[in-house]
């Protein structure tokens, strides 16, 4: 079913999944995180395109363009997703998850090793979280970054969330920044959206932790050096890499960046995406 701006809907069971599809070779899958849509891919959607790749964006479960009508809004629910949607555009498929979304990945990946051929994980909430009450004392980063995600999360905020992604984007804003968050504004300020956005922050990803160990496919971490959901973003990532089994997964750090390395840096993400993708010899 198509719709207005080039999208398409998917019919899953229990809701409609937004997505849009342009490029031809490899299909390549871009998954946002909680509380985004699929806008944020714009740009690099567009270098993996150049470089000969059919890419699709993808909105999440109760955001964007996708239906809100859902039972459930859990990792495994959207790697389901995930997984209908390659079936539906002909896979196998790589994956690449944004927070949220990494976690989601992981688990598509060790559910259908065959439609998954790699993931890309950005910021990923891939394990289980313990706050570290040390780092929330001595790194003001952190501090603050924390306190407005368990405050959306607690308060269903949209003004609070929207403070959270300022502090999530360090430094000089990218273009068209101002924009972006007008659009997401007015996404999450449709009845029920911020309920989904609460649902899904409250939703500890230990589904996510538990399938690190089942993935077959070579994966590749993506963490942000100014990203204030961690204390330590490369120890996170280090921490991710280790729960695969040995040899499938790499780290790679983006200096300067913040939750959303993606937008903030898409000419970065696109080549360390690219580079591994060859190395690989995945697609």
């Amino acid at each position: 079913m198509d719709i207005s701006g080039g999208a398409k809907l998917l019919e899953i069971d229990g809701g409609r999944l937004a997505y849009d599809v342009t490029g031809q070779g490899p299909l390549i899958v871009l998954v946002p995180g909680m509380g985004d849509n699929r806008a944020a891919y714009d740009e690099l959607a567009a270098l993996l395109v150049s470089a000969g790749y059919r890419v699709a964006k993808t909105d999440l479960r109760g955001h964007g363009e996708s239906s809100a009508e859902w039972t459930s809004y859990t990792r495994t629910d959207t790697a389901g997703d995930l997984l209908a949607l390659i079936r539906h555009l002909g896979g196998p498929a790589v994956i690449v998850g944004h927070s949220f979304g990494g976690g989601a990945a992981t688990i598509a990946a060790a559910q259908e090793p065959g439609l998954v051929s790699a993931i890309v994980e950005i910021s990923p909430f891939t394990r289980a979280q313990k706050p570290d009450l040390g780092a929330l004392i001595t790194n003001a980063r952190y501090r603050k970054g924390m306190t407005l995600l368990m405050s959306t999360g607690l308060f269903r905020s949209l003004p609070l969330w929207k403070r959270y992604l300022d502090h999530a984007y360090p430094g000089v804003k990218p273009a068209r920044f101002a924009e972006h968050i007008a659009a997401l504004e007015a996404d999450l300020s449709r009845p029920g959206r911020m309920a989904v956005v609460s649902k899904m922050g409250m939703s500890a990803p230990t589904d996510a932790g538990a399938r690190l160990g089942d993935i077959r496919c070579p994966a590749l971490i993506i963490e942000g050096t100014l990203d204030p959901d961690w204390a330590d973003p490369r120890a996170e990532g280090e921490g991710i890499v280790a729960g695969m089994p040995a040899g499938l997964g790499r780290l790679h750090m983006i200096e300067g960046a913040g939750h959303y390395a993606h937008v903030q840096f898409p000419a970065e993400v696109a080549t360390a995406v690219l580079t591994f993708l060859k190395d690989d010899t995945i697609a």
